[in-house]
């Protein structure tokens, strides 16, 4: 099969931390809790939502769910393009496709987030397909994502040993997720996560930039 390059999102793509931070925030707002300090909410940029919810504030089932629509009534209409892609990423996009690559997402975002995303900022065509998470939660997991991402593409099962499959993202969470599949994962530092977390999850590289992550997938 074509080299398969599976990318996260926010914080790889995109930063879209201002929108994510400022919805975050509304919600909690509307929930009526205080809100954490800076250096705790850089920590949620990356985890799913849910994750972020029910681990770090104890919010149960319908707490999880109430937040989640708060934050969604801001993210949806404003916080959604308070975003910006990364300088070099739309280049690196272009060459890979240009070289034979298969290009798809596997972010945590909802699906139908992510490709307002791409769409909007112009990268949605060098994407064979868009994963994300569902609405629903019903898949939310970065693993539950990548699993997701790899059967539309008729790509689940796949022999990775030969290095056909390769995730990119920030977070320790797209390092364990695709760890579960067997596939390498390349973690990049211009995102929420430091060096020290993803080469601690078992990234098998660290790209400094966008052209030194061009290198390491060439």
């Amino acid at each position: 099969m074509q080299r398969l390059v599976l990318f996260d999102l926010d914080g790889t793509l995109t930063d879209a931390a201002p929108g994510i931070v400022s919805s975050l925030l509304y919600a909690l707002d509307e929930m009526g809790i205080e809100h954490p300090d800076d250096a705790t909410i850089a920590t949620f940029l990356g985890p799913p939502l849910k994750d972020t919810f029910g681990g770090y504030f104890g919010m149960d089932e319908a707490g999880i769910d109430a937040a989640i629509a708060h934050y969604r009534v801001r993210y949806n209409d404003v916080g959604l393009f308070e975003n910006e892609v990364y300088p070099g990423i739309p280049d690196l996009l272009a060459r890979l496709t240009g070289a034979g690559f298969t290009l798809a997402t596997s972010t945590s975002k909802p699906t139908v987030s992510a490709t307002r995303i791409l769409e909007h900022f112009s990268l949605a065509q060098h994407f064979t397909f868009i994963g994300g998470a569902s609405l629903d939660s019903e898949r939310n997991s970065k693993a539950e994502v990548i699993a997701h991402t790899l059967d539309e593409l008729n790509a689940l099962g796949t022999d990775t040993s030969a290095g056909s499959i390769t995730m990119v993202g920030d977070r320790q969470h797209d390092v364990l997720g695709a760890a579960q599949f067997g596939i390498p994962a390349i973690g990049v530092l211009w995102g929420y996560g430091s060096r020290a977390e993803l080469e601690g999850a078992g990234a098998v590289a660290t790209a400094d930039d966008v052209g030194h992550l061009g290198r390491l997938l060439s």
